[in-house]
């Protein structure tokens, strides 16, 4: 079971590994990205597709093509395989959806695992308009695409010997694909191309966020680790975001549930209480009052149990309202590095994408990863 010990264990040992900038070709440089997981089956489609199975033996099916989880393997039009490979001039459709590159299919523990690996700097333009939007001012778009190229490749080196390096989720960078790429994108990964943010001879783990709601926050205070680029910096420019301020409603009974399945005893609650908070505003320990006792629980790891998009930032304040407990918060998502909305708001204010990152990870600098 992947508890919360091992997640925190994983990212904190990523965030330790060497990365070394390489000789490297945009025309070559690619990246593995997790693109659809536990799906018992999926469809694929397009033009001009060819397949092949585990061995690179061509495999003669027909489109659309259905996928489903076989015992160990999959079976791929009613043929038994342990892995299936599709290739593309174009692009290659899963279940409707458009993607770039080849796309690998393997059985996993739930469903099917795909697996897109395509050029980096083609994923970056269909990363854009998931993480924010191409029509935001130009240098704003710039300052994303060089904090996702500089991400993906810091994961790719601690990933290196996994089967894919990226998650398509919030758990790494939100993908969708090749269908929501547009020119504006385009233009923003072409001006910095090749660019990475870099502290002291390597590649940084550029950590970022929707909206910081005033100050963001240093990597030590939500992962126990200092990196002396992800300190805290006062942000007042991400006012305009839709989440600077949110509410929450959440009864004392899914609390209870969501906690007990990950191990907290928490059974009749009755009070939570804010323990301390660090000088940014975010919580630090919150405690569960029930008839049984207390129960300490770290803020950042009550978020990640309820969900991400529920409780969207760990500043907030509770009250028991008409029985249920209330939150009412400011910022959305961890507060580390990055303030997209603060980038946003710079980028109106006419800062370049240049200054937008180096106030965001102070004393770094960007420098070109490809050799050309």
């Amino acid at each position: 079971m992947f508890t919360l010990k091992i997640f925190w264990s994983l990212v904190i040992g990523i965030l330790f590994l060497p990365t070394v900038l390489s000789a490297a070709n945009g025309d070559s440089e690619t990246i593995r990205v997790a693109v659809q997981k536990g799906k018992e089956s999926i469809r694929i489609n397009g033009v001009g597709l060819v397949a092949v199975d585990s061995y690179g033996n061509s495999l003669s099916v027909s489109y659309p093509l259905v996928v489903k989880k076989e015992g160990s393997g999959i079976s791929a039009g009613g043929v038994f395989l342990r892995s299936l490979k599709v290739t593309s001039s174009g692009f290659v459709q899963i279940d409707g959806k458009g993607y770039r590159g080849h796309l690998e299919v393997y059985p996993s523990e739930k469903g099917l695992l795909v697996v897109d690996e395509m050029l980096l700097e083609d994923y970056l333009v269909g990363l854009i308009n998931c993480e924010i939007s191409s029509q935001w001012p130009i240098e704003a778009v710039k300052a994303q695409a060089v904090v996702a190229r500089t991400f993906a490749l810091f994961q790719k080196q601690s990933r290196k010997n996994l089967l894919y390096q990226l998650e398509s989720t919030v758990y790494d960078q939100v993908y969708g694909g090749s269908d929501i790429e547009d020119s504006r994108a385009a233009r923003a990964v072409s001006e910095t191309r090749g660019e990475v943010v870099h502290y002291n001879g390597k590649i940084i783990q550029a950590f970022f966020h929707s909206s910081c709601g005033g100050h963001t926050e240093a990597s030590h205070n939500v992962w126990s680790v200092t990196l002396p680029y992800l300190r805290g910096v006062d942000c007042t420019y991400c006012m305009q975001s839709p989440s600077v301020l949110w509410e929450q409603a959440l009864s004392p009974k899914k609390i209870e549930n969501h906690l007990r399945a990950v191990g907290y005893n928490v059974t009749g609650l009755e009070k939570i209480q804010i323990l301390s908070r660090y000088p940014s505003g975010r919580i630090t320990k919150l405690e569960f009052v029930t008839a049984k006792g207390n129960v300490s629980i770290p803020a950042v790891a009550f978020r990640k149990i309820m969900g991400y998009g529920v409780i969207r930032s760990t500043d907030f304040e509770v009250k028991l309202v008409d029985g249920n407990f209330v939150f009412v918060g400011t910022g959305y998502g961890h507060g580390v590095g990055l303030c997209q909305w603060g980038a946003k708001q710079r980028a109106e204010e006419g800062f370049n994408y240049r200054e937008i990152l180096s106030y965001y990870y102070p004393g770094t600098r960007l420098v070109s990863y490809y050799s050309e």
